[in-house]
């Protein structure tokens, strides 16, 4: 693809979640898949007609086993984060549809206790 073709691609809608605890200790968990070196906080896209802050819940459900009554939704970000993959990258990441993914956070209170949390999943 030409940088040209790229910029006309619009950005795949996601959610990220910083999670804390009473402490203020922050969970980053690290990758099963293919990317075992990275780590990163629970993310994910947002499903169509999907309100965000529900996505939010959803993936940090799916990625953690924290159900959306073990939080707290303390904050948002203002507004959206856009970014850009790597040109040389954008074919291989969602079939090649989007030129990266425009983001909004949530900053989340930890209700719960650790054995709530499955890093299995």
């Amino acid at each position: 693809m030409t940088p040209e073709e790229i910029a006309k691609l619009p950005y795949r809608p996601n959610v990220g979640v910083m999670l804390i605890n009473a402490e203020g200790a922050v969970f980053v968990g690290q990758r099963k898949d293919r990317y075992k070196d990275a780590w990163q906080m629970p993310q994910g896209g947002i499903d169509a007609g999907e309100d965000p802050r529900i996505a939010a819940l959803r993936e940090l459900e799916e990625e953690t086993g924290v159900a959306p009554d073990l939080v707290e939704i303390i904050a948002e970000s203002d507004g959206w984060l856009p970014y850009d993959l790597p040109h040389d990258v954008v074919p291989s990441f969602w079939g090649g549809k989007y030129r990266g993914q425009e983001q909004m956070w949530y900053l989340m209170r930890f209700l719960g206790t650790d054995d709530q949390v499955n890093i299995e999943t």
